[in-house]
């Protein structure tokens, strides 16, 4: 990808991830499914594993694992048949799974005292809203108040990753917010997380041009994540355009 733009000089990152085709889910598609297993554990447990915080966590997982995990956990193979699909032994499956196992439960764990709150409940909607504001405004100091001490910005497929406040300033000074640039924020869902369409306003045109979808991982009342897809090939999913009158 293309990425920065010409001109654009970012901060040092963090850490450089694999380059990784994950893209956001609507969560209007979500609504029809049957729920197999009622009641708050089993609703609690499908919301974590369809989050993008979830799967970015997969994805950390090295290959065995992940596939391991998948095969077993996922798709239900018993560990015969998932040791012939990666041709190795039973062992070597029981083995990986309980890694991945442990290290997901050990990300889980680290988060738990930090529990995001119930989907539309107004905590949540009091968050998104001051996002919205601060963002549409240009006013870098207010959302990085928004962000706890060790948040993340992650943008797939750039294989970017920065963590915590100051980073996160100096990356959003340096791309979002820096001077003649100006976003509209277009709520959606996504992931079972606020999201939104992410539109640039043209200076030169009464337009505002798509640039990619924003999903945020909310962690009481700030946000531990900002996930920036800079794609647009995911916006007809969510009923998002191109471009927007401005």
């Amino acid at each position: 990808m293309d990425w920065p733009p010409p001109g654009v000089e970012l901060p040092e990152p963090t850490r450089l991830g694999e380059v990784t085709w994950l893209e956001p889910y609507p969560d209007v598609l979500l609504e029809g499914l049957a729920d197999a297993a009622p009641g708050p554990e089993a609703r609690y447990e499908a919301r974590e594993a369809i989050s993008v915080a979830f799967v970015t966590a997969l994805q950390l997982l090295p290959p065995r694992q992940r596939a391991a995990l998948i095969l077993r956990d996922v798709l239900g193979f018993r560990a015969s048949e998932a040791a012939g699909i990666l041709d190795c032994t039973e062992e070597s499956v029981t083995s990986a799974l309980k890694r991945a196992r442990a290290t997901l439960q050990f990300r889980r764990a680290r988060s738990a005292d930090s529990e995001p709150p119930p989907p539309g409940s107004a905590q949540e909607r009091a968050l998104v809203q001051r996002f919205t504001r601060a963002y549409e405004a240009g006013d870098v100091h207010e959302v990085v108040a928004l962000l706890t001490e060790d948040a993340w910005l992650i943008m797939p497929p750039v294989p970017l990753r920065y963590q915590g406040r100051e980073l996160a300033a100096r990356f959003w000074a340096a791309t979002a917010f820096r001077p003649g640039r100006s976003a509209r924020l277009v709520p959606t869902r996504a992931n079972g997380q606020p999201a939104f369409g992410l539109y640039i306003r043209d200076p030169q045109a009464p337009v505002a041009h798509a640039s990619g979808i924003l999903v945020l991982t909310l962690a009481g009342s700030q946000i531990s994540a900002v996930t920036g897809f800079l794609d647009n090939s995911a916006l007809p999913t969510f009923g998002l355009p191109r471009t927007l009158p401005d």
